[in-house]
């Protein structure tokens, strides 16, 4: 079977290696480089909060346990998954954490309270203020390093067969005698099925398909597809997990660097407009990475980038066929860090054997193709809720 996955991105390099690993002929193409689109700008952190409906929750937390799967055999390849847990608390009175925390718990999701003590244990260098007594513990949660995740996955692709067309632009699909046209910009070229992972140009790419699944806009300014993230200079202060805190974000990057995010600034990205590393944004990142970890003294940030994330217009996952008579596979997600490697796996054996996976069933892009009754998405601005 001859397969084409567009996009090197954590989608696209986990459908390609299952689907090589299961024996199909796979070709990548990629308009530019490897993690160019959303995969680049991720905070990565792999977890199943704030995901609803139950069968959202359920998929995220199967995510989880597919990295968990694939890190047993990690071969020569580095580290990507540092599942090392998270820490988060809250400032205010309002209960939502702890309704947040009381919900997981009913889903059997490993949650702890823990105390302040114990929180220092964990992360040394933490400053906590004062009135925090209560810290929610999540062990299994942690996150990755996008570009050694798809090394990891796109390596093994390459290993059983997988070819890769790069620099190679998409620019549409047609369907027709059992096959389907790829359009490139400099060509064309034939497949049996084409599994799209374009991340936020899969409205487009689908449309050209003549089943448009619509995509929340990912140019908007301070909507729910854009945000924030800073990266900083090698620090001296040990952090070796996830912090989801209500003034930042911050997780390990490797090297001593960290990533950060404030939700509440991200009401300023805007994609046309991205901040300098020494501007405003970035002193209120620095400073409030000041007052919640020692040694960060004196940080400053090499980058920061505007994320345009990969949202479905419901804002949950797509994967399936186009149409029943359909060989046009699309993924999208918002949750691609956590649930790339799952959707790449279901994906190829949907492709590969024709055997629907019931863990997809409310997932499928046909509920998205033609509505109008869009939902206008909340962007997330408190811990927790990206």
């Amino acid at each position: 079977m001859k397969i084409a996955v567009i996009g090197l991105g954590v989608l696209g390099a986990s459908a390609a290696r299952s689907l090589a690993l299961a024996g199909a002929q796979v070709t990548v193409f990629e308009r530019t480089n490897a993690l160019a689109g959303t995969s680049g700008t991720s905070f990565a952190w792999t977890n199943s909060h704030n995901k609803h409906p139950r069968t959202y929750h359920d998929l995220n937390v199967a995510g989880m346990a597919e990295h968990a799967a694939l890190a047993e055999h990690p071969g020569a390849a580095p580290n990507w998954l540092m599942r090392t847990g998270n820490l988060e608390w809250a400032e205010d009175d309002t209960g939502s954490l702890a309704t947040s925390v009381a919900k997981l718990t009913d889903r059997d999701y490993p949650v702890d309270w823990i105390t302040p003590e114990r929180a220092r244990e964990l992360v040394p260098d933490l400053r906590l203020p004062p009135r925090v007594q209560e810290i929610a513990y999540y062990p299994t949660e942690g996150h990755v390093i996008p570009a050694l995740l798809v090394a990891r996955l796109w390596g093994e692709a390459r290993e059983h067969g997988a070819e890769l067309r790069c620099p190679a632009e998409v620019v549409g699909l047609t369907e027709t005698g059992g096959k389907v046209r790829i359009e490139l910009s400099d060509g064309t070229a034939e497949a049996d099925a084409v599994v799209i992972a374009t991340g936020r140009w899969t409205e487009a790419l689908t449309a050209t398909a003549g089943h448009r699944v619509p995509m929340a806009s990912p140019d908007v300014a301070g909507s729910a597809t854009v945000g924030l993230l800073g990266y900083t200079n090698p620090l001296a202060t040990r952090l070796n997990r996830v912090l989801t805190t209500p003034r930042l974000n911050v997780r390990p990057d490797g090297g001593g660097r960290l990533v950060v995010q404030g939700l509440d600034l991200d009401a300023d990205a805007d994609p046309a407009n991205p901040p300098r590393p020494d501007g405003q944004h970035a002193r209120q990142l620095r400073s409030r990475l000041a007052e919640l970890l020692a040694g960060t003294e004196g940080a400053r940030l090499e980058s920061i980038r505007v994320g345009q994330r990969s949202m479905p217009a419901d804002g949950l996952t797509v994967a399936g066929f186009l149409s029943d008579n359909s060989k046009i596979y699309p993924i999208a997600t918002h949750s691609g860090i956590t649930l790339g490697p799952l959707l790449g796996k279901l994906a190829a054996e949907e492709l590969v054997t024709g055997t629907e996976s019931a863990a997809l069933a409310d997932f499928r892009p046909q509920r998205l193709i033609g509505r109008t009754d869009l939902p206008t998405l909340k962007p997330a601005r408190s811990a927790g809720q990206q």
